[in-house]
This record gives C-alpha cells, sequence and structure tokens, in this order.
C-alpha cells in the first residue's frame, strides 16, 4: 500500500522536478556568456560581463565577439593614469564597419573604477558602436550624472577578473601621433582574439 501511495506521489510530483530541471538549465545556460577571454599580443585579459546591469550593451558586445569582429583590431588610444581604448581600428589604422550606435546605459550604477570597461562614444549620448575602454584608474568624472548631453556619462558594461598586468603593460607602451590619431602606441597592440568562456 506504502509503495504504491510512493509511486503515486513520485508521478505526481515528476512534472514539477523536470520544470525545476529545465529552469535550472536555462539559467545555466544563461550564465555562460558572462566571461570573455581577451587574447591580446601582449597576453590575455578575462573580463565578466554585466547582462543584468547593462543588457543592451552587453548584447551588443557579444555580438562583436560572436561574428570575430575584434580580430585584428588594436589598442588604438592608450593614455596611462586614465584609460586604454580599443576594438574599432586595424592594425593600418582603418575603422571597421560598425553597426548602428545604441542606446546609452550609463544610469545602470556601476561606476569608471580600475579594472572596468566602458562604451566609447562621440558626444551623442547614444552612439556607442563597438570600441570600449578599460579604466586604468577610478574616472569618477565619466559616471552617469544626468540624461543631459553633458551628464549622462560612459556605460559600464564589464570588469576585468584578471590580467591586469597585461592592461597596464599596455598602458606602458611608449604613443605618438599616427594617421590622425595620437596616443597611439608605436608598437600596434592587436587584439588577436576574442572568445565566451563557457563557465
Amino acid at each position: 500500500m506504502m509503495r504504491k501511495l510512493f509511486a503515486i506521489l513520485i508521478l505526481a510530483l515528476l512534472p514539477f522536478i523536470v520544470q525545476a530541471q529545465t529552469v535550472q538549465a536555462q539559467t545555466n545556460q544563461e550564465g555562460t556568456d558572462r566571461m570573455i577571454k581577451m587574447t591580446t599580443s601582449l597576453g590575455e585579459i578575462m573580463i565578466e560581463l554585466y547582462p543584468d546591469e547593462a543588457p543592451v550593451t552587453v548584447r551588443n558586445f557579444l555580438d562583436y565577439v560572436e561574428s570575430g569582429f575584434f580580430t585584428g583590431t588594436i589598442f588604438h588610444r592608450v593614455i596611462p593614469g586614465f584609460v586604454i581604448q580599443g576594438g574599432g581600428l586595424d592594425k593600418d589604422m582603418r575603422p571597421k564597419q560598425a553597426n548602428p550606435g545604441i542606446i546609452n546605459e550609463a544610469d545602470n550604477g556601476l561606476k569608471n573604477e580600475v579594472g572596468m570597461l566602458s562604451m566609447a562614444r562621440t558626444n551623442d549620448p547614444n552612439s556607442a558602436t563597438s570600441q570600449f575602454f578599460i579604466n586604468l584608474v577610478d574616472n569618477a568624472f565619466l559616471d552617469f550624472k544626468a540624461k543631459t548631453p553633458q551628464g549622462w556619462g560612459y556605460a559600464v558594461f564589464a570588469r576585468v577578473t584578471s590580467g591586469m598586468d597585461v592592461v597596464n603593460s599596455i598602458a606602458s607602451m611608449t604613443t605618438g601621433d599616427r594617421n590622425g590619431h595620437s596616443d597611439v602606441p608605436l608598437e600596434p597592440i592587436v587584439i588577436l582574439n576574442v572568445e565566451v568562456i563557457e563557465e
């Protein structure tokens, strides 16, 4: 009698068990696009994305990663004590064709602190495409202040979890002027590959 009741109970709970496993599997799958490995000519940088705080920005970045867009681009703007910037120009300083600009998510509560990645943009707050920068110091003046042209700030969407030694090595490179750009490393710092790492 007890065995029959136990069997009936298991059958009754089976749909809920399957549903729970499905939800867990979906959660695990969603978590697999949070870690990025960026391989540069000076070493590897591990990056954690923040899809909850910056969903549009992270999806935009992942689109470029998954298409292979970043391969062969360089860190073309290096300013010690400020930022290193890349993701838009090739070794010959030619801009790559990027996707349309995205909305500015700088009001997401994340700050432009050491090791945080943010989107580069023009004076238009909603003009970020593929270029990003890594903060070398705490740059509070880049943070969101207000929804005005002067106050929007720059959207933080990720952070370096390891490889800040590589970031700092890039920041120490000798720079100069090239093709109308200033602060360009004289020795090209190339992004060799960017890939999603499944956790």
